[in-house]
């Protein structure tokens, strides 16, 4: 069901705290942590603690936990000193664009120059 934990999903995993992860901030609804294959300096997961396969299927769902997820990256940039150098915030959804892990979050990215457009 739409919402509740897969046994075969990472994220949930991190969540349920079965896998490990260098976890920086948690709510009653995220969880963040840092990406084990960074692109920056600061490169931050922040999730959803319920399960969305995507960005666009959490926003139909439950669009308050998508602010939540906004509300956490601004959050995770001024823990990190980057909010006043600037920093970068992805959703990437659908395998075409790179989504790898199919539950929904978002890429907290800074700490260097980010140069646009990406890739």
């Amino acid at each position: 069901m739409a919402g509740d934990p897969q046994a075969d999903c990472l994220f949930c995993k991190i969540v349920a705290g079965e896998v490990p992860a260098t976890i920086v901030r948690e709510t009653e609804t995220t969880v963040a942590f840092r990406d084990i294959n960074p692109q920056a300096p600061t490169h931050v997961l922040v999730i959803p603690r319920v399960h969305y396969p995507d960005a666009a299927s959490l926003s139909a769902a439950e669009p308050q936990v998508v602010a939540d997820i906004l509300r956490e990256s601004r959050e995770v940039a001024a823990g990190d000193n980057i909010e006043d150098t600037g920093y970068r915030v992805v959703f990437n959804t659908g395998a075409g664009a790179g989504q790898t892990v199919f539950h929904a979050h978002l890429h907290v990215l800074g700490g260097r120059g980010l140069q646009w457009p990406p890739g």
